[in-house]
């Protein structure tokens, strides 16, 4: 076989093994609107590659917000750690102790330069349902004003609370701080779902149907 003809197939099989890999990374992408990664997790497929299922950040956890996901889900995703923001929300511990105990890396801080300081991780989407949230009813509220510890992400317009989407972070701490039934703040992921998907769902796994952030 002459070099060119050595090149051609070189390339093919480069072309078909990315066209795999997105179809993969596509489908795991799908299935991943249904939980949410504790933080500086990887993109869900690196994360899945690189997660042991160890439970070293559950056990880390001070909060108990990180659990592992059902053996219902599947084999891939089984046992891989996502946050319970339906009934609890992440605090931002200082020093990251999940992060700091993911020895695989899935869980994993940015590179920084010596003058960066660290962002805080983008989590979920935090979304105000009007339809319960008592401020946009009528009665005064309240309750989550102070909760929120990104500035800027939540705000107050004409007495009802406002989410800043691009300031948000989706640690869940102004739904855990809501005192009404069913909370007024809807947490979902950070991917999106399709009408197609079949994953079975629980309280503490939620469809979203918005873009991934980058």
């Amino acid at each position: 076989m002459d070099s060119t003809r050595r090149t051609f197939f070189r390339q093919m099989a480069s072309k078909t093994g990315e066209k795999l890999v997105q179809q993969v990374d596509s489908r795991v992408a799908r299935r991943a609107a249904h939980w949410i990664r504790p933080p500086y997790a990887l993109d869900e497929l690196e994360f899945l590659l690189a997660c042991t299922r160890c439970n070293a950040c559950v056990e880390a956890c001070p909060q108990q917000v990180i659990f592992p996901l059902a053996a219902r889900l599947g084999v891939q995703f089984a046992g891989t750690p996502a946050l319970d923001l339906i009934n609890k929300s992440c605090h931002l511990c200082e020093g990251w102790p999940c992060v700091s105990a993911c020895e695989p890396g899935a869980l994993r801080l940015p590179e920084l330069g010596e003058d960066e300081s660290l962002p805080l991780p983008k989590l979920a989407c935090a979304e105000i349902d009007t339809e319960h949230c008592l401020p946009w009813q009528g009665p005064e509220c309240g309750a989550c004003a102070t909760s929120c510890p990104k500035p800027g992400a939540l705000n107050w317009e004409n007495w009802r609370p406002v989410i800043d989407a691009a300031q948000c972070i989706g640690c869940g701490q102004c739904r855990e701080a809501c005192i009404v039934e069913p909370r007024a703040i809807r947490m979902s992921s950070l991917y999106r779902a399709t009408p197609d998907d079949d994953t079975p769902k629980t309280d503490a796994i939620t469809a979203c149907w918005v873009r991934r952030d980058g």
